[in-house]
């Protein structure tokens, strides 16, 4: 083993700590208020629900209404049956996972009595009570489950595309494992040469708002590591005056990044990128300005697929109305003007969320709703925005950050201050919440 990475190794007292805390308090305790269904049992009914999307968010709504429900026909739609381990690509993106780690299939966790339509929907239709296919197929539905996560819009950076994901010194960690492991290719390449490397971040809320911090600091950390960090200059290029929503953890880093001399030039948005040139536009605040780098991780803005985004789900007004998020009540989930239409994942438009760790508190919250809303019974679950980031700050360390829609840090482990960095959020990301996200797959946790 490196002799810098003895720190990692699981001793004996660090192991019995990491049983005894459990997988499934891994992914948080807190987060939902799901109160106990006065039908205790199954409910028979012979609703028909339509589930759109594959992802965590409509794997786990499956497997739940699969056991909660008696004689619904329940069906799935999408056309991918690879599934990624979304959170493990930060990892992947900075060479301590392998892309097979985040790989998996869908047809593992889809529920034998869950019919799964291999299709794209294409449209929304919800005062038909419909959805359309690629194939031109519309589907009827009694109620409806919104789940497709989010789309990531490179086009939105002038200049970039995914073909550029590798070359030319563009690293970014969105979307699946090639775009995670090519980034890897240029995050090594950098760490061993040098120069100025740009870490970006969109405007707009984005998958996992730690990512981009995480791959910033753990390229820090590799320079260090390598004994080349007098040869690369860094800057963290946010898109207004803030670092991260939580205000502890926001002030945290403003004197982190500082403190290990990457640079944080405040309102630089990402607008354009010139490949060959290796330049970087970003629209301020005095006006544009162009900055040359060696390395530049790019953040691309995110909205909800084009789909639900052109539909009557979205937002029409509101601070939620320019990425088109699904319009649902924050609390329970349900739709606000389409009561049998219900959302969890990336696709909705809440004050915090997009992570795996929301989907866990989301989804049961969701379902529950659902049930309640075919027994004709009040919609008593609740969804406090409960969020989780196992902050990474460099190899072997971070935060374990758990907050709600108040911003409120609501920590599932008393023994593990909020506040400081610690082994355990480490250990956390890197050994214990990917088995612990399979089983919120499967509807578990």
């Amino acid at each position: 083993m490196n002799q810098q990475d003895k720190h990692l190794e699981i001793s004996p007292s660090r192991r019995k700590l990491l049983q005894a805390t459990g997988l499934a308090a891994a992914v948080g305790l807190g987060g939902s208020v799901v109160p106990t269904q006065s039908h205790a049992r199954k409910l028979k009914t012979n609703a028909k629900i339509v589930i759109v999307g594959a992802g965590a968010a409509g794997l786990d709504a499956a497997n739940r209404l699969s056991r909660g429900l008696d004689g619904a026909q329940i069906i799935i739609i999408d056309s991918r049956t690879e599934h990624i381990y979304q959170p493990g690509l930060t990892l992947v993106a900075t060479g301590i996972w392998k892309t097979t780690k985040v790989r998996d299939k869908n047809a593992r966790y889809m529920p034998n009595d869950v019919k799964w339509l291999k299709k794209r929907v294409v449209a929304f239709e919800p005062s038909s009570n419909s959805v359309m296919t690629d194939d031109g197929q519309r589907i009827i539905y009694d109620y409806l489950m919104v789940t497709t996560g989010l789309q990531v819009n490179y086009s939105d950076i002038e200049g970039m595309s995914t073909d550029l994901i590798g070359k030319l010194g563009i690293g970014c960690v969105y979307d699946n494992p090639d775009h995670a492991s090519r980034t890897w290719q240029m995050i090594d390449q950098y760490t061993d040469q040098g120069g100025v490397g740009i870490f970006t971040r969109a405007q707009g809320p984005v998958k996992c708002a730690g990512a981009p911090l995480k791959v910033t600091m753990l390229t820090e950390d590799l320079l260090r590591r390598k004994g080349h960090r007098d040869s690369a200059s860094m800057m963290y290029t946010p898109p207004a005056k803030g670092l991260f929503s939580q205000p502890d953890i926001n002030a945290f880093l403003k004197e982190e990044f500082p403190s290990r001399d990457i640079a944080i030039q405040w309102d630089h948005p990402l607008v354009g990128i010139e490949p060959e040139l290796k330049r970087a536009t970003f629209k301020t605040p005095s006006g544009e300005r162009r900055i040359d780098y060696d390395f530049i991780h790019v953040v691309p803005p995110m909205q909800a697929p084009d789909p639900l985004a052109d539909s009557d789900l979205a937002w029409q007004e509101g601070p939620f109305a320019s990425g088109h998020w699904m319009e649902v009540d924050k609390l329970t989930l349900q739709h606000r003007r389409y009561p049998n239409v219900f959302g969890s994942g990336d696709c909705v438009g809440t004050p915090i969320g997009k992570t795996a760790a929301s989907v866990k508190a989301q989804v049961p919250v969701a379902t529950a709703n659902l049930i309640s809303a075919i027994a004709d019974e009040p919609l008593s679950a609740r969804y406090n925005g409960y969020t989780s980031c196992p902050l990474i700050t460099r190899k072997g360390q971070g935060i374990l950050v758990e907050f709600d829609y108040d911003l409120n840090m609501i920590p599932s482990f008393p023994f593990i201050s909020p506040y400081e960095q610690h082994w355990f959020p480490w250990m956390l990301k890197d050994r214990m919440l990917h088995a612990a996200y399979n089983a919120m797959l499967r509807g578990r946790v």
